[in-house]
């Protein structure tokens, strides 16, 4: 038996969606599920326990992240990531890839730009460019957002990491592309990534953590539907435990893109989209076939002050609810609309009180939490339709107007 097992329960009428269970040695995931990103084993603002309480099945680590800051090894010795931040639910880690080659803007201070040699790169002019990431074809060499120190990823080191955090799941390396990047770099990357993919797990196998860890495998090629289709082959007859649609296409293009790729990876396993976590998106990736989303937004938004609703989102610093009595949502059972008022959160974030961060968070993933629970329930029932069309008309009605 392998680290994981699945298994799917219904699936909705003339679409790839389905609902399902998947098993892992810290517990059951109903599927399709939101998981929680825990970047550096810590979801901002909260504990564990809060975290568990909003209703999460799962949580997701950085790898980067904690390679960087605590060490991986420490987190080793700590007994995994689980016990390291107290978490006893089913884990995730990424691969680092996304954050080996997008994080050079933060420690640079302005946008990554994709080289022809492959370079990843930063400039505020054309006259000022410093490399801060390296391709080739054995990894990557990139230096830190903290410190700027020089560090290296090869496909075997970002699994040998992430066997040191211990997640019940864990992800091959890959090269994470800029969406507009054109078709030769976009071939290129992806037949890097295929190649990287087959080293992750041939040394996945070796390391005898086939039955403590299950390996995903990441599909890549862009915008472009020739690539996605050729990656989902490729990456689909090899030998993961489930997939991940990886980034590196527009918003507009997600619906598309994933039924692409998830018509022709292997239906018995299950597949992953990387960072989404806006409702539409939410819909249309379960529409087309996805078990499981991550996404930092729900959290990063309610540390702004921005918090989701059923009728589109709330900016909480609008005067409006200065003196507001009610609830975030009337109808919301969660810790923060149970106990606390608009009025109130308008006035931790205008004080800049700790508390508010905390506040906002719970409502938000309550809320991300609910609405794909709610979905997996609709599918169940047979009417994801229905839901779909009711929550997308009620939630984007107002749009054009900030709450």
């Amino acid at each position: 038996m392998g680290a994981i097992s699945f298994k799917i329960l219904e699936k909705i009428p003339g679409k790839l969606g389905r609902t399902g269970v998947l098993g892992t040695s810290h517990g059951e995931i109903k599927t399709p599920s939101f998981v929680v990103v825990g970047t550096k084993a810590s979801v901002k603002a909260l504990s564990p326990e809060q975290v568990s309480d909003l209703g999460a099945q799962v949580v997701l680590g950085n790898t980067y992240h904690l390679y960087l800051q605590p060490g991986d090894e420490l987190v080793r010795e700590a007994g995994g990531i689980g016990k390291f931040m107290n978490w006893s639910g089913p884990t995730m880690t990424d691969s680092g890839g996304f954050q080996v080659f997008s994080l050079g803007a933060a420690f640079g201070g302005s946008v990554n730009k994709f080289s022809q040699k492959g370079d990843v790169s930063q400039g505020s002019d054309s006259n000022k460019t410093t490399k801060l990431a390296k391709i080739d074809e054995d990894g990557v060499t990139f230096r830190s957002h903290i410190d700027g120190s020089e560090h290296r990823f090869t496909p075997e080191r970002s699994i040998e990491i992430q066997h040191n955090i211990g997640a019940d799941m864990i992800f091959a390396f890959d090269e994470c592309t800029s969406p507009e990047a054109d078709h030769d770099y976009q071939t290129e990357a992806m037949e890097r990534t295929h190649r990287w993919a087959q080293r992750c797990v041939d040394f996945h196998k070796k390391s005898g953590k086939r039955n403590t860890q299950a390996l995903f495998g990441i599909v890549q090629g862009g915008r472009f539907e020739d690539l996605r289709k050729r990656s989902a082959q490729v990456i689909g007859e090899m030998d993961f435990d489930g997939f991940g649609v990886g980034g590196s296409f527009e918003k507009e293009d997600i619906d598309t893109a994933v039924g692409w790729v998830n018509d022709l990876l292997p239906e018995s396993k299950p597949r992953h989209l990387l960072g989404i976590g806006e409702p539409s998106d939410i819909f249309g990736g379960i529409e087309n076939g996805i078990d499981l989303f991550d996404c930092v937004a729900p959290t990063r938004m309610a540390r702004n002050g921005t918090l989701y609703t059923k009728d589109g989102r709330m900016n909480i610093l609008n005067a409006r609810y200065t003196h507001d009595l009610s609830p975030v949502e009337n109808d919301c059972g969660c810790y923060t609309c149970l106990h606390y008022t608009r009025a109130y959160l308008a006035h931790l974030f205008r004080a800049k009180e700790m508390f508010a961060a905390t506040l906002a968070s719970i409502h938000n993933l309550a809320f991300i939490t609910g609405l794909v629970d709610t979905i997996r329930d609709h599918i169940n029932k047979g009417t994801f339709f229905e839901y779909k069309d009711m929550f997308l008309t009620r939630y984007y009605r107002k749009k054009s107007t900030s709450l």
